[in-house]
């Protein structure tokens, strides 16, 4: 298992949801919410988290249809982390996150908060079970885990 802190992120079209890791990569915890912005201001306040916490890794929720097809937040989400990754340092890796929402707010009504109140935080624990299962299927298969974001090559 590589050690390090990992970002998750939740891309949805009004909020972004992201955690974090612990240094060692076994556990995630909820991080921030950020505003998805049509200029840049998301990513950057994105690539200040990667720096603030000293983060080697993004992995970006990439959401599929069950069947396993692609959606129209697909595309959102590869088109999100390309530009993230032309915004950032470090490598980022797409997962397949399909049901984390849906999970989330499983998690969120189980403990007692209704869709209204738990609106604010939903992102945030869709990216944290992004990012726990990301973690946890690199610790079964000793491989890191999705798909690296190929840098996109200029004009």
């Amino acid at each position: 298992m590589r050690s390090g802190v990992r970002l998750g992120i939740d891309v949805g079209k009004v909020r972004i949801g992201v955690s974090r890791s612990d240094p060692h990569g076994m556990l995630a915890t909820p991080l921030e919410t950020v505003a998805r912005s049509e200029d840049a201001a998301d990513r950057r306040r994105i690539a200040g988290i990667v720096t603030e916490l000293g983060v080697f890794e993004i992995i970006v929720g990439l959401p599929l249809a069950l069947s396993g097809a692609h959606t129209a937040s697909t595309a959102d989400a590869v088109s999100f982390a390309e530009a993230l990754e032309a915004e950032v340092e470090v490598p980022v890796r797409l997962v397949d996150e399909r049901l984390s929402t849906v999970s989330a707010h499983s998690a969120l009504r189980a403990s007692g908060k209704n869709s209204k109140s738990a609106r604010p935080v939903v992102d945030q624990v869709a990216a944290t079970i992004i990012l726990q299962h990301a973690l946890d299927a690199e610790r079964a298969s000793g491989r890191p885990p999705g798909h690296p974001v190929e840098p996109s090559i200029g004009p």
